[in-house]
């Protein structure tokens, strides 16, 4: 992990509409070292991101208005800075939805203020650690993929695809055009995606890459084995099925 020392001074946009718990966030925020912006709603914040760079964003979901999970989907069109959910809604399917928007980590209040400290350094971490990594991707079709940065490009522009959507494409990219199992997937992703929830995962990734998901082109389906991911290399068999 990066220096803690390198992490000092990174600016963080805190979205919420509590205000107590804005003034509390900044305070222990910047005795942590961190420059702090705060606003109220997710208008707010589209009217001071379109005049500054954060390094990261904590958000609030359930905001009067366009709720937090609305603002960080839609702003992941054109927007990739880190985002952090901090929220009262603690179940499963609410940090599922959380990181499927496009969030990078889910944080349930109440909460342990060193808890959220730590977390805020590893995810800024690992985007530093992105930044300067040497680029390696794939091509297939009309797409490329960023294996470094997890950034899926289309020929018309960049698809926003979530944390676990670029791991499980990752996984298929470092064994471009081989048949990969479900167990292949579930040890690339160090256990993090198993079973049939790899099945569901699949079909959300098709649904985003291929022009017609149920007679896929791209992230094909070998009978009775896997998947892989078919490339512009020469290399692949006949034994696709969808």
């Amino acid at each position: 992990m990066m220096d803690v020392d390198a992490l000092q001074g990174q600016h963080i946009l805190v979205i919420d509409d509590d205000e107590r718990l804005r003034l509390l966030l900044r305070r222990f925020l910047e005795e942590s070292g961190f420059r702090v912006t705060d606003v109220g709603s997710a208008s707010d914040a589209r009217q001071i991101l379109d005049g500054f760079v954060f390094d990261l964003l904590i958000v609030d979901i359930m905001m009067p208005g366009e709720t937090g999970l609305e603002f960080l989907s839609d702003i992941r069109s054109g927007n990739q800075v880190p985002a952090l959910f901090l929220t009262a809604m603690s179940e499963t399917e609410h940090r599922i939805a959380g990181l499927e928007s496009g969030a990078d980590d889910y944080m349930s209040k109440p909460f342990e203020p060193r808890e959220l400290v730590l977390r805020i350094r590893s995810i800024l971490s690992r985007a530093a650690a992105q930044r300067s990594a040497p680029s390696k991707s794939i091509a297939f079709g009309p797409y490329s993929f960023d294996q470094t940065t997890g950034i899926l490009m289309h020929s018309t522009g960049r698809i926003h695809i979530t944390n676990a959507e670029q791991k499980l494409l990752a996984s298929f990219a470092n064994s471009p055009d081989r048949v990969l199992s479900r167990d292949d997937i579930a040890e690339a992703m160090d256990s993090s995606m198993r079973g049939r929830s790899i099945d569901v995962a699949v079909a959300r990734l098709r649904a985003k890459i291929e022009p017609d998901p149920h007679y896929p082109v791209y992230l094909q389906t070998i009978r009775n084995k896997g998947w892989l991911l078919r490339t512009d290399s020469p290399a692949g068999g006949n034994d696709a099925a969808s």
